[in-house]
């Protein structure tokens, strides 16, 4: 399924809030790359000391698996469906369902695109 909206190869993204259960918040970045449909990223920041996810996109749907450390020492992992959608600003936003595999909880969250300076 092809997408109209852009590769999110080479952009960067910020949470919109700290989701409730959740580690990553306003003081995250991720970085992430995307070839051929495979999509990965790194993050870090606020509660996560560093931060992995990787898996595949299909028109506007990435669905990936991460695994992160946080700053207790803690390491957590889960599985994320987000859809990519643009804002009325031109950027991009990930609005995201994720649940952790390692633990419980679930929720949903939104990462918005982070123009350079």
């Amino acid at each position: 399924m092809l997408s109209s909206l852009p590769s999110l190869d080479g952009l960067e993204f910020a949470p919109v809030s700290r989701p409730e259960g959740g580690e990553v918040g306003p003081g995250t970045r991720f970085a992430y790359h995307e070839e051929d449909g495979l999509v990965w990223a790194d993050y870090r920041g606020g509660e996560v000391v560093r931060g992995h996810l990787v898996g595949t996109r299909s028109g506007d749907t990435v669905e990936f698996r991460y695994v992160q450390l946080n700053r207790a020492g803690e390491t957590a992992s889960g599985h994320c469906t987000s859809v990519l959608t643009r804002l009325a600003d031109g950027r991009l936003r990930l609005d995201e369902t994720w649940r952790w595999e390692s633990r419980p909880g679930a929720g949903t969250s939104a990462v918005e695109e982070v123009l350079p300076y």
